[in-house]
């Protein structure tokens, strides 16, 4: 929970400061054209990005097996999406990080790491449990 607060609060802030910054730099008109065209031309490459993962999860249909990888990475490109539209610097630079297919793979690559099974994931049995009444039985006699 103190998490989700800290980005709330912190990642505005970052991007207010940056802002700012770049303004004081490159001018106020120039610092709202690059955040406009950032949204614009990562829009662009995420669609261009998001079609070319339908069409290898087709493909992956037509060959009767599950697209888990396009899914994925259809899911990081309609993130980057979101992050390219709302405005600032730092949102923009993980939506562009998203786009590219190379460090897609990365971060795709170490979130998944953290979920694969156990190492020693043929040792485990699995089983039910019942319970056993019969002492309840023989005390109601």
């Amino acid at each position: 929970m103190n998490t989700v607060i800290l980005f709330i609060i912190g990642i505005p802030l970052i991007e207010i400061y940056l802002m700012i910054k770049v303004g004081s730099v490159i001018g106020a008109f120039n610092t709202i054209f690059l955040i406009f065209f950032t949204a614009v031309a990562g829009i662009y490459f995420a669609r261009m990005g998001g079609l070319s993962a339908i069409k290898s999860g087709v493909a992956q249909l037509l060959k009767n097996e599950i697209p888990i990888y396009e899914l994925v990475s259809g899911a990081a490109l309609a993130f980057a999406a979101l992050l390219l539209i709302i405005p600032g610097f730092l949102t923009d630079l993980v939506g562009f990080f998203l786009i590219m297919p190379i460090t897609r793979n990365l971060i795709i690559k170490n979130i998944s790491s953290k979920f694969k099974k156990p190492k020693n994931y043929e040792n485990i049995i699995e089983g039910e449990i019942e319970e056993d009444n019969y002492d309840e039985e023989k005390n109601k006699k």
